[in-house]
Parts: structure tokens; C-alpha cells; sequence
């Protein structure tokens, strides 16, 4: 029989599974969260700080940021960089489970590029003086746009998509590509499984971060393309993947029947929620369709959308409090200022109610981020008033 869970339940699983609900979700550190979250994904923007450190603070508090990136870029690795759902750190020992990955690029034989004549030749010079960054190489740019790589950017990152290299180090926000034959340890590098095998690890993987994910949300979650993921649609029904069928009130359609991870159903979520400012790429949001059905949010980045087009902001970030998003902060920095460009609460939420969260994670991040002066541009008159006052 079908269990099922309200949307209210479904949501507390959701947010212990995420790391936001219970004091046991900060055990361990950064370098647990990964492993708690499977993936956190890479980006360039910097506001407060890079969406992969607002991750591990978000659920950790004021972690120190050397922390956050030894438990990502140390060594001996801890993690590597790759393709999940999007450009992600990883955790090392799931190096195997993207074999499938590397085997589809190696058939593709394309990445956005054409793969250039000198990848062998790149390949030796990772070789012979790797470790290397693109600087080692002959540099990224070909002195154009963005996307204008050099054919030695290419080649490296086609090496890495085909798990030739590997990046387990970053220097100054600069990938470090080495061999994966000497940044991989030798016992995770020997295996081999199948593309099956792969799908169904890594959906165990997704559905324990998750917590409750339908099918839709496992597949964005791990990018999975037709053949892959009709590889997960059978192993969810003969339930290879662990996971077991939910149905959730008010997810309707094919949201209708989720999967959840059964160690998650098993103790009912307690403890206290966070209060704090979510990076647009956490993954607790970073699914447009789930972050809607979830919380009655529509999300939606606006760093790439035209300045006069922008509705809440460049880097809107959530605000997170007793387990549901009531407001977006455009947040900013300035010497020892943190400036909330825009606030604005969410239709329905009671502004009385949204002060001491909102005051609670501004004050909290611009002590993080070394801010000792909190300054609010756009706001409703009263809102910013009271929160100005509830943060002295």
C-alpha cells in the first residue's frame, strides 16, 4: 500500500533531508553537508560570497570559509567537479557512479566545441607537468566572448568531461586539472559500472537528498537524458533504487505519485528550522517546477535577465524561515556594508511576522561576510523601519 503524506509533512521531510530542520543536520561540517546533499553546484557569481560557500552556510551558520573549502578542494581529495545537475562538487567517492557520464561524452565526441587536433598533446603536458591550470596550458581565451575558449580550454575540459582529468583542487577560483589516475584513489578508480548500475546508485543518492522527489525531480536532479533515464523509470518501479512510492496531498498531475527515501519516513521530522538566506543555486530551490509545488514559490534567477526587465533583482536571494520562503532579498556588499537592494515579502505573509526572520538573516550574513553595517535600499516604508530597528 501507497503511503501517504501531506504536503506539510512532505516539505519537513524535505527540509531534513536538505539539512535545514534538527540540530543532528550540522554534525560533521561542510564536508558532511556534501555528503548529506550529494551535490552542491558551482557558479562564478559572487555577491556575499560564491553560491557553493553560501550552501554550507546556509545550513551551518557562520562556518568558517577556509572550512568550507577544504571540505571541497583539499588533498588527498575529498571531492571532485563534475557534471550533475549542472557544474557540481561532488563527493569523491562517487567518482565510479559517473562512469555513465564519461562513456556518453567519449560516444558524443562533441562537447560545445568541436574537440580540438591537440587534446593529445594536452594530454601529455597534464602528464609530464600536471598538475596544471589553463594558465600552464596556453591560457583559456581566445580574446573574444566568454564562450571563445582556446583550443587548449577545450581540450582540457573535454579530458575532464571524458574523466582523463579530473579537478579535486581549485587555486585562486582556478580549476587545478590533473590525471584522474593520480588525484583519483586507486580503488575508486578500478571500478567500472554499468550504466545501470550507475543510474540506480546515484537515484538512491538523489532521493536520500531529496528526501521526497517525483520522478521529474530525480531526473532534474541528475540531468538524465532518454536512454538514462528510462534506466530510471524501470528501476523505481522494480525498486532497485530503494526508494518507495508516496503520494502527496495537492501534488497532482504526473507530480502525483513521488518517491521518497524510506529511512526518511521513519522518524518524523523535529527539531528547530533555519532561518537564512538561500543562494538561488542551493538545491533546496534550484528546481523551478519543485521549489513552486514545495513552497508556493516561484523562483526564478534574474542575474542574466536585462536590468529594466528585473522584478526582484541581480542574485534575489530567498528568505528561509520556519520551514517556508516568505521573502527575497537582492542582497549587495560595499566595503563593510551590506545593502539589501530590494526586499519584498511574499503574497500572504504577514509583515508584523516577517520582521525578526528578515532582521535575523540580514544581521547573521553581514557578520559572516566581515559587514558590521546593514543598509536597505528598497523596501515598504514601515518593513524597512522595523527590521532596520530589530537588527540594532
Amino acid at each position: 500500500m501507497t503511503l501517504s503524506l501531506s504536503a506539510d509533512e512532505a516539505r519537513r521531510i524535505i527540509l531534513r533531508a536538505q539539512g535545514f530542520l534538527g540540530a543532528d543536520t550540522r554534525r560533521g561540517g561542510a564536508t558532511a553537508t556534501l555528503r548529506r546533499l550529494g551535490a552542491v553546484q558551482l557558479d562564478t557569481i559572487s555577491v556575499l560570497a560564491r553560491s557553493h560557500e553560501l550552501v554550507a552556510y546556509a545550513r551551518l551558520g557562520a562556518v568558517g570559509r577556509q572550512k568550507v573549502e577544504r571540505a571541497y578542494w583539499d588533498e588527498p581529495a575529498r571531492a571532485f567537479e563534475y557534471w550533475c545537475h549542472a557544474a557540481c562538487v561532488l563527493p569523491i567517492e562517487d567518482w565510479p557512479l559517473y562512469a555513465f557520464r564519461r562513456r556518453a561524452f567519449r560516444a558524443r565526441k562533441f562537447r560545445w566545441h568541436e574537440v580540438p587536433p591537440t587534446v593529445d598533446k594536452v594530454l601529455e603536458k597534464v602528464r609530464e607537468s600536471g598538475p596544471v591550470t589553463t594558465t600552464d596550458i596556453g591560457g583559456a581565451k581566445n580574446g573574444g566572448p566568454w564562450w571563445d575558449w582556446s583550443d587548449s580550454k577545450i581540450a582540457i575540459e573535454w579530458l575532464l568531461d571524458t574523466g582523463e582529468v579530473v579537478c579535486t583542487r581549485r587555486v585562486g577560483w582556478r580549476r587545478v586539472y590533473d590525471l584522474a589516475e593520480r588525484a583519483v584513489p586507486a580503488h575508486l578508480l578500478g571500478e567500472d559500472p554499468s550504466d545501470t548500475e550507475c543510474v540506480v546508485r546515484l537515484a538512491r543518492i538523489a532521493g536520500r537528498a531529496l528526501g521526497v522527489a517525483t520522478r521529474a525531480d530525480l531526473v532534474d536532479f541528475l540531468r538524465l537524458r532518454a536512454t538514462h533515464a528510462a534506466i530510471l523509470d524501470t528501476a523505481l518501479l522494480d525498486g532497485a533504487t530503494g526508494l518507495v512510492p508516496v503520494q502527496v496531498a495537492g501534488w497532482t498531475g504526473r507530480s502525483a505519485t513521488a518517491w521518497a527515501d524510506p529511512a526518511a519516513l521513519e522518524v518524523p521530522p523535529r527539531g528547530r528550522h533555519r532561518t537564512t538566506l538561500l543562494s538561488p543555486f542551493d538545491s533546496l530551490i534550484w528546481d523551478r517546477a519543485r521549489t513552486a509545488r514545495v513552497f508556493g514559490f516561484n523562483h526564478r534567477l534574474e542575474a542574466y535577465v536585462p536590468k529594466d526587465k528585473r522584478v526582484h533583482g541581480y542574485f534575489t536571494m530567498p528568505v528561509l524561515t520556519g520551514g517556508r520562503l516568505i521573502a527575497r532579498v537582492d542582497p549587495a556588499r560595499e566595503g563593510s556594508t551590506l545593502i539589501a537592494r530590494q526586499i519584498g515579502l511574499e503574497p500572504g505573509i504577514d509583515p508584523r511576522k516577517a520582521v525578526e526572520p528578515l532582521a535575523t538573516a540580514l544581521r547573521e550574513a553581514a557578520t559572516w561576510v566581515g559587514c558590521d553595517t546593514i543598509h536597505i535600499d528598497r523596501a515598504d516604508p514601515a518593513l524597512r523601519e522595523a527590521v532596520l530597528t530589530a537588527i540594532t
